[in-house]
């Protein structure tokens, strides 16, 4: 290892513009992925309306980005080669930033590590091309090329050949570069975006057509698949000049890893962990453990209330006042989830059907015989099946009776079948209920429906007045460094509407005088160290009020109708109205669903009586 000797004293020297650049390469330019980026997105500031994008084994070969944007003069070509040379600010106030590149740093990053060439055309203009390679610029010649930019690079990194050491395979590189150009397709809806890699054809999205939500909604179907937009809530609040809009999606709609949330703030994709955090807060209590949400979340604001100039990648960003966007998406996402009522997912109804599907039939065994014209007069009519399931089927007695010795009786029931969650017909192995619809069946867990109804009225209740406390005996002291201390007691009025009431003990220590009385056996010290991890983690804490859910949520399982208890057709049928009256009662405390529902249709075709 080569180092100063201790005894000399190190020269201070001006770096030269090549090896600055590689240096700044390595900031803006982790792998392919990130130069995709960053010709994508000066494709999008210079106006394009189709941007294509070809790459080769994953970028390392060749990134080629051609749009249709505003073009390059010749002039223009060798001043965008230079470092901090941009078209997109004046430096007069950074905090004013309405487009994606600002710095300066990434054309010049990567001719510093690649081989680059830019060929460029604008109204008025004669077409360009110049070169560098390795940081060395070849001056611009004469090129045919038609209104817009072809940015072609090739052989990724061989100037820094230690870099290629740590990119992952062909294959993966070129899965990172699709999602990128997928997470910019889904802010540009009225751009059109295709990328191949090797030949292939990886992503197509052609511009979209309408009003902005409408384009948004089509492209997201179109990004995310139909399904997600089938099982997602629309989102649109607006407080102290924050606009949040986007879909978020049900609860049962969720997945096992966060790969399915994108937010962006001014249209600019961002990974930032406030807002991330945010979003998990929203669905607190209304997600099974391992799960995450699935949301597309766009937040608008005057850009002088955040700063984009936090990271070289910009993809994180920094609020004037964190707290009120973080607020702002936690109160919209629960109102949106609120406002879901019993809705839930219709992939939980899908996988149900799957779970009916009969085994293959051995080849043995003839099959139906369906061209059959004796088989086909007599099978039912979709009309005698819709008649056949309007008669009244038994249900238990109403004095649930335990055991098989309990008493069966016809239901003499008026419920109309076209409330949204149906009429009650049947209770099975003494925990399901099936109701009938216009257009099908329901089946209902009955714990699991209950459980959530009586939480949600446990948190009402709660939420009407204070958490109840209890005083300590003798109070908790607990140290914490001075800074700790003072921001612990920032929020120490929040603390007690929950029933935790702290204050200052002298120096950095604080005095916990009161908890809430629900929760017993509490270990203080270690909760206050946890609410300050998510205090300087994300500038607020959802920690108390989890545990406080907690209990609510085991109070609500004990307190809830048993699997076992045979019901009455009036006790069903009243479970299902309060159902549709009751907020997230889709998803039971654990984030299960709560009742799944089968079209008339779907189970025609499983018994093979669809035409």
């Amino acid at each position: 290892m080569n180092a100063p000797s201790p005894h000399t004293r190190p020269t201070i020297r001006q770096l030269d513009e090549t090896t600055a650049n590689r240096i700044a390469a390595g900031e803006v330019v982790e792998r392919p992925a990130s130069a995709v980026k960053e010709l994508v997105e000066n494709a999008l500031d210079a106006g394009a309306t189709r941007i294509t994008i070809e790459i080769e084994q994953g970028g390392k070969r060749l990134i080629r980005v051609t749009d249709d944007g505003w073009g390059m003069t010749p002039d223009d070509l060798p001043l965008a080669l230079s470092r901090h040379a941009t078209s997109k600010i004046d430096g007069t106030d950074l905090l004013a930033i309405t487009s994606f590149g600002f710095r300066g740093e990434a054309l010049p990053s990567l001719g510093a590590v690649g081989r680059l060439t830019i060929t460029s055309r604008s109204d008025g203009s004669d077409g360009a091309v110049i070169a560098v390679a390795g940081g060395r610029i070849t001056p611009p010649r004469p090129a045919a090329a038609n209104r817009g930019t072809v940015v072609e690079l090739r052989d990724l990194f061989f100037a820094t050949p230690a870099r290629l050491k740590f990119l992952r395979t062909d294959r993966a590189e070129a899965q990172a570069v699709a999602d990128v150009i997928r997470r910019l397709a889904m802010a540009e809806p009225y751009v059109a975006f295709h990328l191949t890699a090797d030949g292939r054809d990886i992503f197509r999205a052609d511009a979209e057509q309408g009003e902005l939500f409408g384009a948004l909604q089509t492209r997201l179907s179109r990004v995310m698949g139909a399904d997600f937009i089938d099982n997602t809530l629309p989102v649109d609040a607006e407080r102290d000049g924050l606009t949040l809009t986007g879909f978020a999606a049900l609860p049962t709609f969720s997945r096992g890893a966060a790969v399915a949330q994108h937010v962006y703030v001014n249209g600019r994709p961002v990974r930032d962990k406030l807002l991330t955090g945010a979003l998990k807060a929203g669905y607190m209590d209304v997600l099974a453990p391992g799960r995450h949400p699935a949301a597309v979340l766009y937040l608008a604001c005057d850009p002088q209330l955040v700063d984009v100039n936090v990271h070289p990648a910009k993809a994180e960003v920094r609020f004037r006042d964190p707290q009120a966007a973080r607020g702002l998406v936690v109160s919209a996402l629960r109102h949106a989830l609120a406002h879901a009522g019993h809705r839930a997912s219709s992939t939980v109804g899908d996988a149900t059907l799957q779970a009916f599907r009969p085994e293959p039939t051995p080849s043995a065994m003839p099959a139906p015989p369906h061209d059959n014209q004796a088989w086909r007069a007599d099978r039912p009519s979709g009309a005698a099946i819709r008649a056949g399931l309007d008669m009244q089927a038994p249900v238990l007695d109403a004095g649930f009776a335990e055991g098989p010795s309990a008493r069966y009786e016809p239901v003499h029931d008026d419920t109309p079948v076209s409330a949204p969650l149906g009429a009650a017909r049947a209770q099975i192995h003494e925990n399901y209920i099936i109701a009938q619809t216009e257009d099908g069946m329901i089946l209902v867990d009955q714990h699991a429906a209950h459980e959530r109804l009586v939480y949600e009225r446990l948190k009402a209740q709660a939420g009407t007045r204070a958490i109840p406390a209890q005083a300590m005996l003798i109070p908790d002291i607990v140290d914490l460094p001075e800074a700790d201390a003072a921001r612990i007691l920032s929020v120490a009025d929040d603390l007690a509407e929950l029933g935790l009431v702290i204050e200052a003990f002298g120096g950095g220590a604080i005095a916990i005088r009161e908890t809430p009385a629900m929760l017993t056996r509490l270990n203080t010290k270690a909760l206050i160290n946890d609410i300050l991890d998510d205090l300087a983690d994300q500038g607020s804490s959802d920690r108390l009020r989890a545990r406080i859910d907690a209990v609510l949520s085991s109070m609500a399982c004990h307190g809830s109708i048993r699997s076992g208890r045979r019901m009455s057709a009036d006790e069903m049928n009243a479970l299902l109205r309060e159902m549709e009256r009751t907020p997230r009662s889709g998803q039971c405390n654990h984030g299960r669903p709560t009742w799944v529902k089968l079209r008339l249709t779907d189970i025609e075709r499983l018994f093979g009586r669809s035409d």
